[in-house]
């Protein structure tokens, strides 16, 4: 007769975890690794810099557990780790580009139907191609929802320059849509 081992629920293992289990930590690793590490990869300059902005993300994950409360997600809780210690990751490795634009600059118009067909890999690959400083403003901005208060101290720059960069990605993003949209319809005929 074959026995199934208990899987600890996620509050077990915060509390092993918080307890010192070695285990219990290799277990939560194992859980959020593949989750974190796409979140790692949207900050980071290749899969390895990502692996290693998760490795010092869990790291600090479980310096931090006993500051967990259990009010609300705990995947959020450890997702908002992964962010900021990626962004400590990357500004302690590399040197930030600051631009500043003229908002007033009149924006290139992208096809709806063009950008509602453009596949979420590909537009995964645009936005890691942007330049570090837009891409980290836009991720912050656009996916994990901070303000540009929030990204300018989380990043040492002014609120201007993060909303600047937010408008240069954004527009270097529709830029990059509109060749594809282009590419596209040449197949198409």
């Amino acid at each position: 007769m074959l026995f199934l081992k208990h899987k600890p629920s996620i509050d077990d293992l915060i509390n092993d975890c918080k307890a010192g289990s070695r285990k219990a930590q290799e277990l939560l690793y194992k859980q959020f690794a593949a989750k974190m590490l796409a979140v790692c990869m949207r900050y980071a300059v290749d899969k390895m810099e990502a692996e290693d902005m998760l490795q010092n993300g869990f790291v600090r994950v479980f310096q931090k557990m006993n500051d967990y409360r259990g009010e609300g997600s705990f995947e959020g809780w450890v997702r908002r780790i992964m962010v900021h210690s990626s962004i400590e990751y990357y500004r302690k490795h590399h040197k930030m580009m600051h631009v500043e634009i003229d908002e007033n600059t009149p924006q290139q118009s992208v096809n709806a139907a063009a950008a509602a067909n453009l596949d979420a890999k590909d537009l995964l690959v645009m936005i890691q191609k942007l330049s570090p400083g837009y891409r980290m403003v836009f991720n912050l901005y656009a996916i994990e929802g901070y303000t540009h208060r929030e990204i300018g101290e989380m990043m040492g720059i002014s609120e201007g320059a993060s909303k600047s960069q937010l408008s240069r990605a954004r527009t270097i993003l529709k830029e990059q849509i509109i060749k594809m949209e282009g590419r596209n319809y040449e197949y198409a005929g």
